[in-house]
């Protein structure tokens, strides 16, 4: 029996992986806050805008065309004047948000712990 093709097996650790790409994408400053608001329900972009504080225009819209290229968000233009554009997940996107929303929520909760290792951390320099 033959071994399968290393090309066909994904490895985020392979260089010219596409998973590396698309973990890049979700992981990413912005993408990481996007997919976690969206796993709260749909928005329309200047509401994600607001509830992604901090991020530009250019760069919410940037991280949500790689994030819909990848599968992981859906773009739905509604037939109104002016058109209403909103954002959702989809069923992958669910499952990757709510991976990142216990991320979050680990990291949250243990950030007073996180700040006693930051303070000890910079008093040892």
């Amino acid at each position: 029996m033959s071994e399968p093709d290393d090309d066909l097996i994904p490895s985020v650790f392979a260089r010219e992986c596409a998973s590396r790409a698309v973990l890049a994408d979700v992981t990413g400053r912005w993408g990481t806050l996007a997919l976690a608001a969206l796993h709260e329900g749909a928005y329309r972009f200047n509401a994600l805008r607001r509830r992604v504080d901090g991020v530009s225009e250019k760069m919410l819209a940037q991280t949500l065309q790689a994030l819909e290229r990848d599968g992981l968000v859906r773009r739905e233009v509604q037939a109104t004047i002016p058109p209403r554009v909103e954002y959702s997940l989809t069923e992958m996107g669910e499952r990757v948000a709510a991976k990142l929303v216990e991320l979050i929520e680990l990291v949250e909760g243990e950030i007073g712990r996180v700040r006693s290792a930051q303070q000890e951390y910079d008093q040892a320099r």
